[in-house]
């Protein structure tokens, strides 16, 4: 666990144990902390419960199978070798029933081979459903990517053109890498989402982890449609999370591997 993190113009910030509340050590996490400028989370009451995911072994990245057109054709815009089927726009009530983990690092990341990522190539996981589930999905795959190495590749590839990312490279590049290792899901859980706002070029989604400590942390992250997949959106000043916030249990989040969107399905 990291004792200390860097500030976005180069100082270094408290030690985290003097911060108030809890401060995530997930590599999910890392590079929105860092980027958004140490973001302090917000206590926030009304959540309740302890529903737990159930989730399935998880699975290496490179054991995503690449379904779609064949290569070098490309569908509605979409990239060669990418085809999805995006008819559901429906708003996720429940975990897919298809859903599989993935590993990166110490992160475990959902995934469905229905919704994405479809394509796998190193940190790149990319050809997702043009719906709802799959830019929730992008967003975990995208997100977990920013904090070690592998972050400048990703970014040009998975991050949406514009001032925000402008400004998240020149913060970015300012902070150390920070590679994760020991077993998945050593450094937080991710247990679910809420999807906030939704059309077929934007998703606004609540995403819900569990930090070691067991504290229930929210992030708020935003997807657009851009040259025929999800990428993720900063914001204008380079923060990939809108919004920090500490909550009191999983009411009102879609849990994932749970059997429906109950948060006391277990």
């Amino acid at each position: 666990m990291l004792s200390k993190v860097r500030e976005a113009d180069g100082t270094m910030a408290r030690t985290l144990g003097h911060r108030r509340g809890p401060l995530v050590p997930a590599a999910f996490l890392l590079s929105m902390l860092l980027v958004g400028g140490c973001a302090q989370p917000a206590e926030v009451d009304g959540a309740k419960g302890s529903g737990q995911p159930q989730p399935s072994a998880p699975t290496a990245a490179g054991s995503a199978s690449a379904t779609g057109s064949a290569a070098g054709q490309t569908t509605q815009g979409r990239p060669a070798g990418c085809s999805t089927n995006d008819t559901d726009q429906t708003v996720p009530t429940r975990s897919p029933a298809d859903l599989k983990w993935m590993t990166y690092q110490t992160s475990l990341l959902p995934a469905s081979p229905t919704a994405g990522p479809l394509k796998v190539e190193g940190p790149v996981w990319s050809c997702f459903a043009r719906t709802p589930l799959g830019a929730v999905l992008a967003l975990h795959a995208i997100s977990a990517k920013l904090g070690g190495s592998d972050w400048n590749v990703v970014t040009e590839k998975q991050l949406a053109r514009g001032p925000g990312r402008d400004q998240f490279i020149a913060r970015r590049s300012k902070n150390a890498d920070n590679n994760k290792t020991g077993a998945p899901g050593s450094d937080g859980t991710h247990l679910g989402f809420r999807v906030l706002t939704a059309t077929k070029d934007q998703v606004t989604t609540m995403v819900l982890m569990r930090t070691t400590d067991g504290t229930y942390v929210t992030l708020t992250v935003s997807t657009v449609w851009e040259d025929g997949d999800w990428k993720l959106r900063p914001t204008l000043t380079g923060s990939i999370t809108e919004g920090i916030t500490t909550v009191s249990g999983t009411d009102g989040f879609v849990l994932w591997g749970a059997g429906n969107g109950s948060p006391s399905a277990s």
